[in-house]
């Protein structure tokens, strides 16, 4: 007897209140909006500013890789580059990089001070 109390005391109160499950809803559905300000809309707007710079990579930028390797860009194929990174006795030192690994444009003349 107890048992059939306790469930139709459960149907009674889910039946006076429509807009529960709604305002159950709404405290996660505003996490998830601040959620996508924060840190979805931040992150999409830098890959897209990253993207948009590889693909105007050209002959003779400075660029450094995201490993920390500072350079100058020789060749530019479809998805590598080949940067200069030496000079070693009057040969210059050139390694191979995707282009996506490119972490940063540098300014001209920046591997001058270095």
């Amino acid at each position: 007897m107890l048992i059939s109390l306790a469930h139709a005391q459960a149907a009674q109160g889910a039946a006076q209140d429509p807009s529960g499950g709604l305002m159950g809803l709404l405290p996660l559905i505003l996490m998830f909006v601040i959620l996508w300000f924060l840190m979805i809309r931040p992150q999409m707007k830098k890959a897209k500013e990253h993207q948009k710079m590889v693909s105007e990579l050209q002959k003779g930028d400075e660029v450094v890789t995201q490993g920390g390797l500072a350079g100058r860009i020789t060749k530019v194929g479809e998805n590598y580059i080949t940067l200069e990174v030496a000079t070693l006795k009057d040969e210059p030192v050139e390694v191979l990089v995707q282009k996506q690994a490119v972490g940063a444009l540098l300014p001209k003349g920046t591997l001058k001070t270095l």
